[in-house]
């Protein structure tokens, strides 16, 4: 059982919190019997919210779930004291969902390439012919797709994207580019042999799979790009370490010939 919810993200972080909710719940308890001392709601969800983060840490979890473990009790807490409806906390809710989607389905949450990655990339890009074709695997709200898409005007940029909100932003954002397009696919079903550069950002559930899937179809010569998460047992040819606060790194793969 254990095994099974380590390879779900969300509900490592659902499990945190329910955890630091029954430990908060004992300590409360047991500050009752023993003294007069009563914290205040908004204290108690603070301290709530400290453990579940610490918890959430404590399983593997990203920070970025460790900081969404920290603020969600705070969080509705607070607007609990605004005069809302509850179908605001719904839609909360489904907002969240339907951007990571992708969490439940294929253990590939949102993460998003930060600046300093976008640079090495940059570097990487700067050595390919003019007109390269460049793919981002869970494109996100394609942020980093539409940066390199203005800086590289003769190359042709894809995104592909399950997250239905996250794909519906990205589609809109990238209409305006003539050389960025942004797809409704999942990444088991795209055709990796047209590109030259396959970028991916996901986690490490994928990445076995999804090396299998680039060695039998990305032409020789091609590039393979991880943001972070390494392929197991495959050293990469070339890494670069971002310095950055989550302790990210580039790793690049170039597919060998026949």
């Amino acid at each position: 059982m254990l095994r099974v919810v380590r390879q779900y993200p969300a509900l490592l972080a659902l499990s945190a919190q329910l955890g630091a909710m029954l430990l908060i719940g004992l300590v409360l308890y047991l500050a009752a019997q023993l003294s007069p001392w009563r914290p205040t709601l908004l204290a108690t969800g603070l301290l709530q919210g400290l453990l579940a983060a610490t918890l959430a840490r404590y399983l593997g979890l990203s920070r970025w779930w460790c900081w969404l473990n920290l603020l969600f009790v705070p969080a509705l807490l607070l607007a609990s004291g605004a005069p809302l409806p509850s179908w605001v906390f719904l839609c909360g809710f489904v907002l969240l969902l339907l951007l990571n989607w992708n969490s439940f389905g294929e253990r590939v949450p949102l993460y998003l390439t930060a600046a300093g990655a976008r640079q090495h990339l940059r570097a990487v890009l700067d050595q390919q012919p003019a007109q390269f074709r460049f793919i981002d695997l869970g494109c996100g709200p394609a942020g980093t797709l539409l940066s390199l898409a203005r800086h590289y005007p003769q190359a042709q940029f894809v995104g592909v994207e399950t997250a239905p909100l996250s794909f519906a932003i990205a589609w809109l954002r990238a209409l305006p580019r003539s050389n960025c397009r942004i797809r409704y696919e999942n990444l088991w079903r795209t055709d990796l042999a047209q590109f030259d550069v396959v970028y991916c950002f996901l986690s490490p559930a994928p990445m076995a799979r999804l090396w299998a899937k680039a060695r039998a179809q990305m032409p020789a010569g091609s590039h393979f790009v991880s943001n972070t998460f390494e392929v197991p047992g495959v050293p990469a040819d070339r890494q670069v370490e971002l310095h950055d606060w989550r302790n990210s790194r580039l790793l690049l793969w170039q597919m060998p010939g026949c």
